[in-house]
């Protein structure tokens, strides 16, 4: 018979691994979606150059991700970030191949159009006190009428090619160095927000404002901050994304917003249980596109990746909620 005394240390054993399940579970169900797919094609999945390819190809998913998640620990929504990125990848195009205006200063220049955007959002988030759901929704709708103005509604190819060779064509171990980009981007914000004092107040703001306020955090700051951040994020992406394709389409841009999404509350699920982190963030990108990879390859047709999205943004907005109040519940 097992004594009543075993069965706290049970439990107590149970406490100490639950943790690290959750700390570690996306990345093992990652590795466990590689096997499962690699044992059913091993040829054509199971080797660098669909890994490498898939790295590179979704650097800009990765940037667009990162991003979303600043506002998001700040308590806000940014649904203009895709649009941003629209916009600033016809930007470039256009600057550069119809105007014949230096591929340094149209990248300076789309950065800039990021920069007054997030400005404009923050300006009607905070002074108006509109949800800044239905601001970036609104802003997002009006930057796509500009894209769609200044482009004539057609794909405008032809960019200067040092970007494209700076972005898909040059290489490190077989990787674009798109991903290295990404990659870079990714331990920056991880660094600001695990050892700065704006990421602490990033944290706190987006946990209890009027508690943040009281201790003395300018939480309006803050929220602007995070939100122009994120615009001038969707701006950078969209020159990553023209260098990936050579050229500016005035819609594919927008599809990355709901991917983006799915990726961020999935990763609030993974290494930081609870919280919107750049670590989790890239893991769970990787896995998703891993996973409509695999699909893709097995002959699955493209609806699969709607499906795929859509379903692991409910699961993971409701998984990450589970493990945020997991972490808030007193001990």
């Amino acid at each position: 018979m097992i004594s009543a005394s075993e069965h706290p240390n049970k439990k107590s054993q149970i406490e100490r691994i639950l943790p690290h399940i959750e700390t570690y579970g996306l990345i093992i169900v990652w590795i466990l979606t590689i096997a499962f797919f690699g044992f059913l094609k091993p040829n054509s999945f199971l080797n660098w150059s669909t890994f490498s390819t898939l790295f590179g190809s979704q650097a800009v998913l990765v940037i667009v991700t990162l991003g979303l998640i600043i506002p998001l620990t700040a308590g806000d929504f940014d649904l203009s970030i895709a649009s941003v990125l629209t916009l600033s990848s016809m930007m470039v195009a256009v600057l550069n191949v119809n105007l014949g205006i230096d591929l340094y200063l149209c990248i300076l220049a789309a950065i800039a159009m990021g920069l007054v955007v997030g400005l404009a959002n923050g300006f009607f988030t905070i002074y108006f006190r509109i949800h800044s759901l239905i601001v970036t929704l609104g802003v997002g709708t009006f930057l796509n009428g500009i894209t769609l103005w200044i482009s004539d509604s057609m794909t405008i190819s032809g960019v200067d090619s040092s970007l494209i060779k700076a972005v898909i064509v040059t290489r490190f171990m077989g990787v674009p160095l798109a991903f290295y980009y990404a990659l870079f981007i990714c331990f920056v914000l991880w660094y600001v927000f695990t050892y700065t004092a704006i990421g602490r107040r990033l944290l706190f703001v987006g946990r209890g404002r009027e508690v943040a306020r009281l201790s003395g955090i300018n939480v309006d700051a803050v929220r602007w901050g995070a939100l122009v951040t994120s615009s001038i994020f969707g701006a950078v992406a969209g020159v990553v994304y023209t260098g990936t394709t050579g050229a500016s389409d005035p819609t594919s841009g927008l599809a990355f917003l709901l991917p983006a999404f799915a990726a961020a509350f999935l990763g609030a699920t993974s290494i930081y249980p609870g919280r919107f982190n750049p670590w989790g963030s890239i893991i769970s990108v990787y896995f998703l596109t891993t996973g409509i990879t695999g699909l893709s390859i097995i002959g699955f047709s493209t609806f699969v990746q709607d499906l795929f999205y859509g379903a692991a943004l409910v699961i993971a907005v409701t998984l990450s909620q589970l493990a945020r109040g997991r972490q808030e519940r007193p001990q």
